[in-house]
């Protein structure tokens, strides 16, 4: 790899709110501190957001984390900082925390079912299996049904490896609890993710059969890509229409989609793309953005249909975003 190679695939993907950060950051830069703190932050951040990201499913709120991040940083004496990538998760860490404690309120008021925000993922996070699963639209509702400490925890130790004193830190907790709650937590999750590791090919194969039978209307062919027992599940967010409950059931779920494409089949187009390191559908409408779909799959089945329609959740659909551990 070459150093301009090397130096391209650090710098953080940019949006409206990392743009921010780093404005922020280079202010301060300009104002007489040393560049020491902003290279240390640049370095990780793909890092830090990744944290934040999977702590909240959201990508706008794990922005505003990283910006929160960045001020308490600003004022660290790095002198007493032995390692900057720690004290910056332990940071992100206890902002996540507290914004995951009020987005659970938020959520008690959100119409319909709560999505997580889908990303628009550079190839190389599908590359990394472990990351590309714990990203995925399934590992991450599995997430949300867990407590704040307990999602923080199982985070830090089974997707980024920190040890049981590290993550002590970040979440307040000393490391025989943290050792307990990793337990349960990692129980949890594994009696509701999926099965077994499915292949980016599988995937594929399912959403091209899928995308197919719902391009023709063949209502046989939906059934045999849908395992009996799936689960549609849409967010819109009150502004824009969708499913208000989880529609259970082969049957239900072919029916619903075949007469709802049906009534725009001829505004409505559909194309693969990767989302949260795993294919999905990006569905436009007379070319805009309108819905992506990501899916779970189980035995070759898709088990899970997740639709986010709410535009608010589709801002970082249009560029690419790089997710690191």
């Amino acid at each position: 790899m070459t150093p301009s190679t090397a130096n391209r695939q650090e710098q953080p993907v940019m949006s409206e709110h990392s743009e921010r950060t780093e404005d922020t950051a280079g202010q301060l830069a300009d104002g007489g501190r040393t560049d020491s703190a902003t290279e240390a932050f640049v370095a990780h951040r793909n890092l830090l957001f990744t944290v934040a990201y999977e702590m909240l499913g959201s990508a706008a709120d794990a922005e505003d984390v990283l910006q929160e991040t960045w001020l308490r940083w600003a004022g660290v004496d790095l002198g007493t900082v032995r390692d900057h990538r720690a004290y910056l998760v332990r940071i992100t860490t206890r902002q996540a925390l507290s914004r995951l404690r009020t987005l659970g309120r938020r959520k008690e008021s959100y119409v319909g079912s709560w999505l997580p925000e889908p990303l628009l993922t550079t190839p190389d996070v599908a590359e990394d299996v472990e990351l590309a699963d714990s990203v995925s639209m399934a590992m991450l509702l599995v997430l949300e049904t867990l407590q704040p400490t307990e999602r923080a925890v199982f985070v830090l130790r089974e997707v980024f490896a920190l040890g049981y004193d590290e993550i002590a830190e970040a979440v307040d907790k000393n490391p025989a609890a943290v050792r307990q709650i990793a337990h349960r937590a990692r129980a949890h999750v594994a009696a509701r993710r999926p099965r077994g590791v499915v292949s980016p090919a599988e995937t594929r194969d399912a959403l091209e059969a899928f995308q197919r039978a719902v391009n023709t209307g063949d209502l046989q062919t939906l059934l045999d890509t849908l395992a009996p027992d799936v689960v549609l599940l849409g967010d819109g967010g009150g502004v824009k229409q969708a499913v208000l409950r989880p529609i259970v059931g082969a049957d239900k779920v072919a029916r619903l989609l075949v007469a709802g494409l049906g009534r725009v089949a001829d505004t409505v187009s559909m194309r693969p793309a990767e989302v949260n390191g795993h294919p999905a559908l990006i569905v436009r409408l007379d070319g805009e953005l309108d819905t992506v779909v990501a899916v779970r799959i189980d035995d070759g089945l898709i088990t899970g249909l997740y639709a986010v329609r709410n535009p608010e959740k589709l801002s970082h659909m249009e560029r690419e975003i790089a997710l690191r551990r």
